[in-house]
């Protein structure tokens, strides 16, 4: 394959990169069989920094040779075709400095799909940055595909077929529950998942007090966070913004919503960015999956907790995009589209898209900037099915369709 190179993001910032590893002492590690082993966490940031064209660029993926033999075996697909991505570079500087445009940074917790990585949306992730946010992405242990901690221990994701029910009993619950080492999980594994999330932003905290690299302290504005994923990642930010209400704008991608979700709702403003009932069965005719059951699930619960926001919300529909395409895997390969496992959308436009509405509902809700993209219909982006609703002075919501 092809070592390809990432796209260069729009915003005026250069981006650095820094991966922490934490260790919540006070949880147990539930997929472990020894009650005494911690939840630990690998964690990546990319924040504003200091730089220019001729600063090193770090690694896309720094454990390329792990993930590489775990992808393969998930993916079933011939390790080979993953060789190359050992020799890609990211846009980020390894260890820069801090960008001085701002004080400090709104901040952004980004979650992996079921058996992907921390990196997996590197484009979308990247293009916030250079706009001024900064992104901690999370390494979510038994959810990625792999996790390699600094003492060089390697933890890979249990088969698919025995945590995805673990997975969609948060959102299609079934009676007896599944169970994990024996204990029944009631509402799947998504909540525990979610406590990754609430732990991650006291870590944040912690980091902006005082950061043992001398780097992020002081510059991290978590009064203006908020979380983003896509899938499994969708659905723990979900699950997290319902319990955390620091967590003040949420991103939602591809991704069902949990039952305590949609009976709850969301206090906070939230983007769903999907894509429309006859895309995702022909995802099925092409690749496999996505059963009638999955489809109603899938587009049923979002609209659930969309139309039932009392603040301000917006579901963007995108036919043609599969579910890989909201990942960086449609530039891994050449021959992508002609496999089946990407839409007929063009990888650049559906990226493009992911970033133009990722970047405008985050600038309103985050930074109260102008995004005339989030008020209706865009000649830009003519192709997009755009819902919102906005809350009127009554208190009241407005709807916007086109």
């Amino acid at each position: 394959m092809p070592v390809f190179r990432l796209p260069k993001p729009t915003g005026p910032h250069e981006i650095g990169t820094l991966t922490y590893h934490w260790v919540d002492a006070g949880r147990p590690e539930i997929f472990a069989v020894d009650p005494d082993q911690s939840r630990q966490l690998m964690v990546q940031v990319w924040y504003p920094a200091k730089g220019d064209a001729s600063s090193p660029r770090a690694p896309y993926l720094p454990d390329a040779g792990a993930l590489r033999s775990a992808l393969a075996r998930v993916r079933r697909w011939p390790s080979f075709l993953f060789k190359h991505l050992e020799y890609v570079t990211s846009n980020a500087i390894p260890s820069a400095l801090v960008a001085e445009g701002e004080r400090t940074y709104p901040v952004l917790i980004f979650l992996e799909g079921l058996t992907g990585f921390r990196q997996m949306s590197t484009f979308q992730v990247e293009e916030l940055v250079s706009h001024g946010y900064v992104v901690a992405a999370l390494d979510q242990p038994y959810a990625a595909a792999s996790v390699v901690f600094p003492d060089g221990r390697q933890v890979v994701a249990p088969p698919v077929d025995q945590i995805r029910p673990l997975v969609r009993q948060s959102y299609m619950p079934v009676r007896p529950a599944p169970t994990l080492n024996g204990q029944p999980l009631e509402e799947g594994i998504v909540p525990y998942f979610a406590q990754d999330v609430l732990f991650a932003l006291g870590q944040l905290a912690a980091l902006n007090r005082f950061d043992p690299r001398g780097i992020l302290t002081g510059r991290l504005a978590l009064d203006r966070a908020g979380t983003f994923g896509m899938s499994l990642g969708g659905i723990v930010a979900a699950e997290a913004s319902r319990l955390e209400p620091g967590l003040r704008a949420c991103l939602m991608m591809d991704a069902p919503m949990p039952v305590t979700v949609v009976e709850e709702g969301l206090s906070h403003p939230g983007m769903w960015i999907t894509r429309d009932v006859e895309t995702m069965r022909l995802e099925r005719e092409r690749a496999g999956g996505w059963s009638e059951a999955e489809i109603h699930a899938h587009q049923t619960t979002m609209r659930a907790v969309f139309e039932g926001l009392s603040t301000a919300g917006y579901f963007v529909q995108v036919p043609g995009m599969f579910h890989l395409n909201f990942t960086d895997v449609p530039v891994w390969f050449p021959l992508v589209r002609q496999l089946g496992i990407t839409g007929p959308i063009k990888a650049q436009r559906a990226h493009d898209i992911v970033k133009a509405y990722s970047l405008a509902f985050f600038n309103r809700h985050l930074k109260g900037l102008p995004a005339a993209l989030l008020d209706g219909t865009s000649e830009e982006y003519p192709e997009v099915l755009f819902e919102a609703r906005r809350p009127g002075s009554s208190g009241s919501v407005h709807m916007t369709t086109s």
